[in-house]
């Protein structure tokens, strides 16, 4: 039987954790691939469509019950839209102005954008000083990476990275209301739920501005639009619901320091993206800040100089 009340990292959940880092690390280089051929709005819908069949299997041989309430299904269709529909798109639209890596340290802040959001937001989790000092060390982070000049001169650039900055704010806004709404059903159906109302909303949408998918692409397309969508997607969320039984949520957030560098290493051997030294930087300032904002490493320096 899993030990849920003290969780920690084993040799296992270590290991699922690295490979839960290495699918969503890939789904920035997944994308680099497939935005050659596909527009940003049709890889959000095939991202969500493809992943479907797996977590409705997952869903069957579980034995889990679909909800039949207009309500629950409703809900479904906001956390679908805040955590898939918009992130997906946003992070999509924005690496066809900058590279993969760059949009991955960017992702980072998501865990930062979380604190700060659920502590507005959410009465159990308030906004302590801790959680707003690792957030002002995420801004700085970002002001770093986009430089001094992203306020007063028009760059596509700045709005590639603006966008991956508001699918970080959906993302947080996302687990709120899954915290808020959703916490009543079993974690896998919300995952299935989610994708099933992100894909509703999608189908239209993509096929109002992108037209009708194209069939003819060329096979590396096509293996990185199912590698997105069944690896970086169906995948990632059973790695992360059996790593957030085995470790716990607070464990869960380490994946965020690790994605970049995959990102990162994946776009330079394989695409030959460089990224320039505030890129580095900023990272630095973006982990510093989800290490503020986690708090564990601080109680255990303290722990250190007392003893």
């Amino acid at each position: 039987m899993k030990n849920t009340q003290s969780p920690t990292i084993n040799m296992t959940s270590g290991w699922l954790l690295l490979g839960l880092a290495f699918v969503w690390g890939g789904s920035f280089f997944f994308a680099e691939i497939a935005l050659r051929e596909v527009p940003p709005l049709t890889i959000t819908l095939h991202r969500v469509f493809w992943a479907l069949p797996v977590l409705y299997l997952v869903v069957w041989l579980k034995g889990i019950e679909i909800p039949k309430s207009v309500t629950a299904w409703m809900c479904y269709l906001i956390m679908g839209a805040l955590n898939n529909a918009i992130p997906f798109s946003l992070i999509f639209w924005g690496q066809t102005n900058i590279g993969s890596g760059l949009a991955s340290i960017l992702n980072g802040t998501t865990a930062v954008f979380g604190a700060v959001v659920a502590g507005l937001l959410l009465v159990d989790e308030p906004l302590t000083t801790r959680k707003v000092v690792g957030a002002l060390f995420g801004v700085l982070g970002v002001a770093v990476i986009m430089g001094l000049d992203a306020l007063t001169n028009f760059d596509p650039r700045n709005l590639g990275q603006l966008a991956i900055l508001g699918a970080a704010l959906s993302y947080a806004f996302a687990s709120v209301w899954g915290k808020r709404f959703l916490s009543s059903y079993p974690p896998i159906m919300n995952a299935f739920g989610m994708l099933v109302g992100a894909t509703v909303l999608m189908i239209p949408i993509a096929l109002y501005v992108d037209g009708m998918p194209a069939v003819s692409l060329s096979l590396d397309v096509w293996t990185s639009l199912l590698a997105i969508a069944l690896l970086s997607t169906a995948i990632a969320y059973l790695l992360y619901f059996e790593i957030l039984v085995r470790a716990g949520s607070a464990n869960l957030m380490l994946v965020t320091l690790l994605i970049p560098p995959i990102a990162v290493g994946l776009g330079y051997i394989f695409l030959g993206e460089r990224l320039g030294s505030e890129a580095g930087y900023g990272f630095t300032l973006i982990a510093v800040g989800l290490a503020i904002t986690d708090g564990r490493l601080l109680k255990y320096l303290f722990k250190k100089t007392k003893s």
